[in-house]
């Protein structure tokens, strides 16, 4: 039996589109970064620490975890040097804040994926995948609408690449369904090393 340690519809879709069948137990826990923590270290953390979080309520279970953040480095380039973490913000103003700062900019968008095995000693493999996300400017006409329909509040960095967004995307390198909450592909690999797929 495999279970999604998540509440994410986006990955549930994803998991059901690529033939992956799972029960869904979201994980509830604090996902406030560490000090000093690294974008890619924060969400393998996260990922690894949501499938413990479900395993230990069902050790008979593969339990797969995943955390997606937005990252921007301080550069426009957007890799390199230190960079922001860009969860899911706390309310609107947040969600315009984060979305302004991403225009004309590129950044990075992480998803840690990790699998926490059956049995009392769980084995555990984890997968960090990274996408470089190109933002052209971002009207604010469009803004105020985007802003206006709720649908930032759910996301890392405050958007969507699937939705209203997608019309501010000039391209990307990488996986596209990353920037969605899931790198199907690696997902689906880590599946299959471990027999479960």
């Amino acid at each position: 039996m495999l279970i999604l340690a998540s509440a994410s519809p986006r990955r549930r879709s994803l998991l059901a589109q690529a033939g992956v069948r799972c029960e869904v137990i979201p994980a509830e826990m604090d996902e406030t970064p560490r000090a000093g923590e690294t974008p890619i270290a924060y969400v393998e953390r996260l990922a690894l620490e949501k499938a413990r979080v479900i395993h230990a309520l069902h050790p008979e279970a593969t339990v797969l975890g995943a955390d997606t953040t937005v990252a921007m480095s301080a550069t426009s380039g957007g890799s390199g040097g230190e960079q922001t973490i860009l969860s899911k913000p706390v309310d609107l103003a947040e969600a315009e804040r984060m979305l302004l700062a991403l225009s004309n900019r590129v950044h990075e968008v992480h998803t840690g994926v990790a699998l926490v095995l059956p049995g009392l000693a769980a084995a555990q493999r984890t997968h960090v995948e990274t996408t470089r996300v190109f933002f052209g400017p971002i009207p604010a006409e469009e803004l105020a609408f985007y802003l206006s329909t709720g649908d930032s509040l759910d996301k890392a960095g405050a958007y969507g690449i699937q939705g209203y967004a997608a019309r501010w995307i000039t391209r990307i390198e990488g996986d596209f369904f990353n920037v969605m909450g899931l790198p199907v592909a690696a997902t689906v690999s880590l599946l299959r090393e471990t027999r479960n797929l």
